[in-house]
């Protein structure tokens, strides 16, 4: 019998001792609460995280980092042959989608995509020009890359096919390696290997889900440079819109007016102007209808084929072609030919191809990314970044080899397609249905098209891109946010797209650079009747405690700021010093850090810190610690700085510290 007893009680032995530790520690805690007096302030110690073993800790960084939408979180406690079916449905969301599609549905997709086909191909053929490629390769761009994205993407609102701003990039990067005129084969063949390497760079972000590079381009940068973009396409339309045929091929504004002004009298054609400027005002107030009554949406949206139909007609019965007016001539019949054996993979246009398709297809997912976001937080649905730039990237490189360049969404097109009432991409299908009708069909008819009606349409479309009311906005809350804005849009206009958009990069991380390598301090001050400690610029009613000097951090402390920090501090120190003498008051004893702000820090900080320290014990000025976070506290005890300040010098509020550095400022209160 006791053995038997003997064999649960030992089972259960741990269990017991851990329940009566557990006990004493409780009954220490009453305790030492019981020993308080109620008038007396009790002091609660900074708790310090338990240490996280290095491959557990790496492997939450690593999540946070590249995985912090939890792209797996579907997959979990779920059978083999359902995560089998999971896997494909990521890779092609219209098998997840597509099974609760119905004749509802695909009646909005109708009309919407019927609606934006008859937008997108008098743009494509357009925006071909832009790019100084025949207008058929604008047409094939509108056929191929819809279809990929409807199987891949994840948004239900963007339409695909070629945009201004990469149409004009890839133009002026392109004919700055090739001629476009003289060597016509050689550029396009360029054209598509640029058009490979912007997909392979996008499907590479997507796929090492590094997507988070994009946002280094900040937001007022990108407003400056489509501003900048929208003028400087508008300027060069100039050539078709008057009829001038001997253009200069730089893109600033200078060269621009120095070449339409140079030849206005032997190179402008009246009738080239009336046809150009007869429309121009017809887009416009088409616009102008469907901006001042969403009703009528679908009249800026049919209004450029119309007006293609009906100055081709034009043309074709007056026989104005023979009076000066250019046309588009001929556009090859036909779908996308294959044009997997015109890319550069070898040879000194590789690297070139290579350059120009890093910037076209950064620029193109920038765009792309941020209208999904736009129409997906319209609709309250969730757009996978990663998995938008993985279909891109893919739509871009099977595009490259059916004789497509660059494609992304367009902004007026998914508008349109947003207010046409589409329900899913299925509209791209339809668009791209359309387009390939068109190729077979209808291209022989565009023969006698004027080039002015195209040069219309593109100013009429890129007017849209010009932001004033965010340039105002952006001037109003962040005057150096309006820099980054201003110095994109001047870079653009006065020098080129290459530079204007390297201004915006630059200035964008130069802000970034500022805010990290030279964060904010306050000084804080007690907000009266309360134990609240808040910057005394804000709250000029907050007041300073006479013997400590309390200043807040707010930002991590790392190698390129831990410097500035130690010396701002040392020099509010010395600032308030001054005050102090002059007024003949008591001197600071007390120098307080509220950490609270301060997510982390490096071995360069807590060196400054150490530093800070060892300046003030000269000054026989004690350095007190308030609320450090999880990450901070850990390390300042790994270092040992808590034990060469004291632990007694750390605490958890800003009202303890005080209270524990000057009672009796406590006891009057």
């Amino acid at each position: 019998m006791k053995e038997s007893n003997s064999s649960p009680m030992a089972s259960v032995g741990p269990l017991s001792d851990e329940k009566n530790e557990a006990k004493e520690i409780n009954a220490k805690r009453q305790s030492s609460v019981n020993q308080h007096s109620p008038n007396e302030h009790h002091i609660h110690k900074v708790g310090v995280p338990p240490r996280q073993k290095l491959f557990k800790e790496f492997a939450s960084t690593v999540k946070e980092t590249f995985f912090a939408d939890d792209p797996l979180r579907p997959f979990k406690d779920q059978p083999q042959s359902r995560k089998l079916v999971l896997g494909i449905q990521a890779i092609f969301p219209i098998l997840e989608w597509g099974r609760s599609y119905n004749l509802k549905k695909f009646k909005g997709d109708l009309i919407a995509g019927l609606t934006i086909a008859s937008l997108c191909i008098p743009q494509d053929i357009g925006y071909a020009k832009l790019a100084n490629l025949a207008p058929q390769y604008g047409l094939y761009s509108s056929f191929v890359p819809p279809l990929i994205y409807t199987f891949m993407g994840s948004s239900r609102d963007i339409a695909i096919g070629p945009v201004a701003v990469v149409s004009l990039l890839l133009g002026t990067l392109l004919q700055n390696e090739i001629d476009p005129t003289k060597n016509p084969v050689e550029y396009r063949r360029l054209a598509f290997t640029a058009t490979f390497f912007a997909g392979i760079t996008q499907f590479t972000l997507g796929f090492f889900r590094l997507g988070f590079l994009i946002d280094f381009l900040s937001h007022a940068a990108i407003v400056g440079f489509m501003g900048g973009a929208a003028i400087t396409i508008a300027l060069q339309q100039l050539k078709g819109f008057l009829g001038i045929k001997d253009f200069t091929k730089k893109t600033d504004i200078i060269s621009v007016m120095h070449s339409v002004w140079g030849s206005v009298h032997h190179g402008w054609n009246w009738q080239t102007i009336v046809i150009g400027a007869s429309f121009l005002g017809f887009l416009l107030f088409a616009k102008y209808i469907g901006k001042k009554n969403r009703k009528f949406f679908w009249v800026p949206a049919i209004a450029p084929l119309i007006s293609v139909i009906l100055a081709t007609f034009f043309v074709y019965i007056t026989h104005a072609e023979k009076h000066g007016v250019q046309i588009v001539k001929n556009i090859e019949k036909g779908i996308n030919p294959s044009s997997v054996k015109e890319i550069y993979f070898s040879g000194d246009y590789l690297l070139k191809g290579f350059r120009i398709g890093i910037v076209a297809g950064m620029i193109a997912l920038t765009e792309a990314i941020a209208i999904g976001r736009t129409f997906a937080a319209m609709k309250d649905y969730q757009l996978d970044g990663n998995k938008e730039m993985v279909a891109l990237g893919t739509m871009n490189v099977v595009g490259s080899m059916t004789s497509c360049y660059v494609a992304t969404g367009s902004f007026s097109r998914s508008a349109v397609n947003y207010m046409a009432g589409c329900q899913t991409a299925v509209s791209n299908i339809i668009m791209s249905f359309v387009v390939f009708l068109t190729l077979e069909f209808i291209t022989p008819l565009f023969k006698y098209t004027p080039n002015a009606i195209l040069s219309s349409i593109i100013i009429s479309a890129v007017i849209g891109l010009i932001d004033y009311d965010a340039a105002i906005l952006i001037w109003k809350i962040d005057k150096l946010d309006f820099v980054a804005c201003l110095g994109a849009f001047l870079g653009v206009i006065f020098a080129s797209v290459e530079i204007g958009l390297l201004i915006a990069v630059a200035i964008s991380f130069a802000k970034i650079l500022l805010q990290v390598t030279r964060p904010r301090t306050a000084i804080l001050g007690k907000i009266p009747r309360t134990a609240v400690y808040r910057n005394i610029q804000q709250y000029p009613d907050a007041l300073k405690v006479p013997g400590i000097l309390i200043v807040r951090v707010d930002s991590a402390i790392y190698f390129s700021n831990s410097n500035y920090i130690k010396e701002r501090i040392l020099r509010w120190l010395r600032d308030e010093e001054e005050q102090l003498k002059a007024a003949y008051l008591p001197q600071i004893k007390f120098l307080l850090v509220e950490m609270s702000p301060v997510t982390d820090i490096d071995t360069s900080g807590i060196h400054a810190l150490e530093e800070l320290y060892k300046s003030l014990q000269k000054r026989d000025i004690q350095l007190v610690l308030a609320n450090p976070g999880p990450a901070v506290i850990d390390k300042l005890h790994s270092s040992g700085f808590a034990n060469l300040i004291g632990e007694d010098r750390i605490f958890l509020t800003v009202a303890e510290a005080v209270s524990s550095c000057s009672p009796k400022l406590v006891e009057e209160a």
